[in-house]
């Protein structure tokens, strides 16, 4: 099943950069591939989405993910049951 790729506007500073969110809502080996596509390293990988750059953020919507809110990624995530709280993943 092909789901849907999704990336948030970058807006969290970290390491001299901004960084948006990129999920996937059907599965973790989809977002692993797409996140390969754009050259997003696998440490990027945070429990259940990527941390990628602003600068990588228009390559991903060029090879078809989707534009979306923080709170939509988050509600994305939840629906798909992929959500992956932080107090769950110690």
């Amino acid at each position: 099943m092909k789901g849907v790729i999704y990336v948030d506007q970058p807006r969290w500073p970290a390491h001299g950069r901004v960084w948006a969110h990129l999920v996937s809502d059907v599965s973790f080996a989809e977002l692993h591939a797409f996140a390969e596509l754009i050259g997003a390293p696998r440490r990027g990988f945070d429990r259940d989405h990527y941390d990628i750059p602003s600068v990588r953020v228009p390559w991903a919507i060029w090879l078809g993910a989707r534009p979306v809110s923080s709170r939509e990624i988050a509600a994305r995530l939840r629906a798909a049951g992929l959500r992956r709280p932080k107090h769950l993943t110690r």
